[in-house]
């Protein structure tokens, strides 16, 4: 029995592994109060990693009197949880509804299939390190465009460190 699943459950694991990085968000629509303006993700990426602000996302951030500095803590803040574990409680009713919550502040354009969109996201990010952070959500979403919504973000990525925090002490899951 083991066999003949094996070739499906292999495949099932390449794919999941592979193809959110086969077509990544290239773009973050970004909200902000009243302003929404578009932002390249590999400039972003590179804020991450570097510090080194591109001119436009400079003077973007002037615009919503915000630091580069600021913005990279928020997208290197980071969120230790398992990937498998992580793929459990997003593919039940519990996860689900956190999903359809977060959606509200990271989405497709269409706003259509933003929970299948973001678990992706979210599972493809811990992978690597067994942690999540916002710019690899961004880099990992599987859209040409991802939709940001600033001022939510901020009070979503704190619900979600609560949440993750109390696991440990939750009992195993029967899944």
């Amino acid at each position: 029995m083991f066999w003949r699943s094996f070739p499906f459950t292999l495949a099932g694991i390449f794919f999941f592994a592979l193809c959110p990085r086969l077509q990544a968000a290239e773009s973050a629509i970004i909200r902000y109060s009243i302003l929404e303006k578009s932002v390249s993700v590999a400039e972003l990426s590179r804020l991450s990693e570097t510090g080194e602000v591109a001119p436009a996302l400079a003077s973007q951030l002037k615009m919503v009197n915000k630091e580069p500095e600021q913005l990279r803590q928020v997208l290197n803040q980071s969120v230790s949880i398992d990937p498998v574990l992580l793929s459990r409680i997003l593919n039940n009713p519990i996860g689900e509804s956190l999903l359809d919550s977060a959606s509200d502040v990271i989405h497709t354009p269409s706003k259509s299939a933003s929970r299948q969109a973001l678990r992706s996201a979210l599972v493809t990010s811990a992978l690597d390190d067994k942690k999540i952070r916002l710019i690899e959500i961004l880099e990992n979403y599987p859209t040409s465009e991802v939709y940001v919504d600033g001022e939510k973000l901020v009070n979503l990525m704190n619900q979600i460190k609560g949440i993750l925090a109390s696991i440990p002490r939750l009992p195993k899951l029967p899944f």
